[in-house]
């Protein structure tokens, strides 16, 4: 296997597993708060509380992250990261009550950083005919293990019980970093840490002066936004599809992961399209059918029939992020690239925060079909937008080149 193939799957596994351990504890977070003595009339509020606190300061640090990426190599960052996080989840078995669940779930969003080091590692390996392939697969892994979380975690919760489900996620996480400690090489243009000094709000600075980039940015957190908009809502709304409360959860775990299945198939097929045709294409095309999709959930009122919307739903929705990292990586110097991707982390990680906040207002006045409509509409309008901006775009170049000659 070539090297650079070799790096890809030993990170993808890893980013696999570090994003599953964002979300994998979302099954059991009320139960566990029930156990740390939260009352039940309060214990959804807790578990809003707990599960967000995460994102919001993993959204602030990753544009630190990705600056020391950049300064002192990729690499590093990606093992501070694992090693950080495995200490993180031998913390949650110990716990004793809901502060301090709190205050581990924000060291855990401070400690990141592997995602995006992860990813300026590939992109900085991968020969450039490659490149759409290469990060459409670390995105489906980066996804998936975002959807997959809450199965494995309702697996691990029901084999080894509450606390030490998370031992065990603290050797799983361990092991990805051993892997790249043992079997990632950065390269020697890795290795050769930027002299100057650059701060977070520097990182910004410059960020801003790159109008692609922070659409790109931008772009990213409406689609987090919408996708999470409905995710309060959705393991009450399966178990009203099958008449029952009891095994919901473990239901949601499978749709969930047949979703995750439909982006491992999906990813690499869109970052190979988006190479041989345009991005803009593809992220266009994807933002206007999953929103169409997704709408259509109004109509639902089977669990079959709801499950494979949720399918096409997710073929269709995994060829954004590669589409916009491709994009990000086309319009940023290689000396940026870290810092790029704590931004999209930094995007992603603020929308996967503000889209259950949104949901759950919406869900004061609106029942969850509407809210299908809601998200469906946010996505169709955000792809016509893109398209009508690049063909504006492609005018305005026309019109240069034309002037000229």
């Amino acid at each position: 296997m070539e090297p650079w193939k070799r790096t890809m799957w030993i990170l993808w596994v890893g980013v696999l597993l570090c994003s599953s351990s964002y979300t994998m504890s979302v099954p059991f977070l009320p139960l566990f708060l029930l156990d740390l003595g939260v009352d039940q009339g309060t214990v959804n509020l807790w578990a809003g509380i707990v599960y967000s606190s995460s994102f919001l300061v993993g959204a602030i640090m990753a544009p630190f992250w990705g600056s020391l990426a950049d300064r002192y190599g990729k690499r590093k960052m990606v093992i501070r990261a694992g090693l950080s996080i495995a200490v993180i989840y031998a913390l949650f078995s110990i716990v004793q009550n809901p502060w301090q669940l709190m205050g581990v779930r924000l060291l855990h969003g401070f400690v990141g950083g592997f995602v995006p080091a992860s990813m300026a590692i590939v992109a900085s390996k991968t020969p450039e005919q490659h490149m759409g392939w290469s990060l459409g697969m670390m995105q489906a892994g980066t996804m998936s293990g975002g959807i997959l979380g809450p199965l494995f975690g309702g697996i691990l919760a029901d084999w080894f019980g509450l606390r030490m489900s998370f031992v065990v996620a603290a050797c799983i996480i361990l092991t990805a970093a051993l892997a790249v400690i043992f079997w990632v090489d950065e390269g020697k243009n890795g290795n050769q840490a930027s002299a100057a000094k650059v701060g977070v709000l520097q990182t910004w600075k410059e960020a801003a002066g790159n109008r692609m980039l922070m659409l790109m940015l931008l772009l990213l957190f409406i689609f987090q936004l919408s996708i999470n908009m409905i995710q309060p809502f959705l393991t009450l709304h399966i178990a009203d599809l099958q008449g029952k409360l009891q095994g919901a959860v473990l239901t949601s775990g499978i749709i969930f992961s047949i979703i995750g299945i439909a982006g491992i198939i999906a990813s690499p097929f869109w970052g190979k399209i988006g190479q041989k045709y345009s991005y803009t294409y593809i992220l266009c095309i994807c933002l206007l059918i999953a929103g169409a999709v997704e709408s259509t959930q109004y109509f639902v009122q089977q669990l079959w029939l709801f499950t494979a919307v949720q399918f096409i739903f997710g073929f269709f929705m995994s060829g954004v992020t590669p589409s916009i990292n491709t994009m990000v990586i086309n319009h940023t110097d290689a000396e940026f690239r870290g810092r790029s991707f704590g931004l999209t982390t930094s995007a992603n990680q603020f929308g996967a925060m503000a889209g259950p906040l949104i949901g759950g207002v919406l869900g004061l006045g609106l029942n969850i079909h509407w809210i299908f409509v809601a998200t469906g509409l946010l996505l169709v309008v955000t792809g016509a937008v893109v398209h009508v901006s690049s063909r504006q775009a492609a005018q305005k170049g026309k019109e240069w080149e034309a002037s000229t000659h």
